[in-house]
């Protein structure tokens, strides 16, 4: 059975305000439908249907919209942050009685058009607790912050580039549940520290992804992930609807 997929979507969603001061980032509309729909809808095509939302800021507005995904023909589960916010490492941490063993992390803001049943084969018979997928950037869509080399993530650091760092976070990944273990349950955690840690302990696998990816995560994003599913359904011949 496909791996479950935990999807953030807690966040505050800063860059795109005025707009999320009353939608959550995922429902913003992308070419008339909601983000959200168009994420879910990628990854039941890839077979990927037990979904955990992982919620915060205006959450409420995704159970509403979403439900318990039968529309879509998957099944979501939902996870809302505390009243002091846990960070990305700490939902997750939150959400593992419903993620079980092994799972995916996806961002919520993030499209990412590859082959995930392939990513999961490589995450299973990597012999490590953990895998990032990584895409050779370059400094051209974001600033890069991995070093990888022979299916191994040497390096991770958010903070502190070095110009060894070609690679960049793609933004799927896998984990052991038990990768948590070591971080308590009641103080903040960044998921990406977690991986920072597994980088240096030499226990982060990595897989190369050469698709670009698309995001809704800032203006520019925005506009650009709107142009870029307008197109497709223009070449398909549908014409985006507002979903109202």
């Amino acid at each position: 059975m496909p791996l479950p997929v935990a999807i953030l979507a807690g966040g505050l969603a800063t860059r795109l305000r005025p707009i999320t001061e009353r939608i959550p980032k995922v429902l913003v509309e992308v070419a008339g439908r909601p983000f959200a729909e168009r994420q879910i809808a990628l990854l039941r095509r890839n077979g990927y249907t037990r979904l955990v939302y992982l919620l915060g800021h205006l959450g409420e507005q995704v159970v509403a919209r979403l439900g318990d995904g039968s529309q879509f023909g998957v099944t979501i589960d939902y996870i809302f942050d505390g009243p002091q916010l846990r960070g990305t490492g700490g939902a997750v941490k939150a959400a593992l009685p419903v993620l079980g063993e092994r799972f995916f992390t996806l961002y919520g803001d993030s499209y990412l058009d590859i082959d995930y049943a392939a990513v999961e084969r490589a995450f299973l018979t990597c012999g490590m607790p953990a895998l990032m997928t990584v895409f050779r950037n370059e400094g051209r869509w974001d600033r890069s912050n991995v070093v990888y080399r022979d299916g191994r993530v040497l390096r991770y650091d958010k903070q502190t580039r070095t110009p060894d760092m070609t690679y960049l976070d793609y933004g799927l990944n896998a984990f052991e549940a038990s990768v948590f273990d070591r971080y308590p349950a009641d103080s903040p955690l960044d998921l990406a520290d977690v991986q920072r840690d597994l980088a240096a302990a030499g226990t982060l696998a990595g897989y190369e992804v050469t698709m670009r990816f698309y995001e809704v995560g800032s203006p520019a994003g925005l506009a650009e992930a709107n142009r870029y599913f307008a197109a497709l359904e223009s070449a398909s011949g549908r014409t985006p609807q507002s979903s109202g």
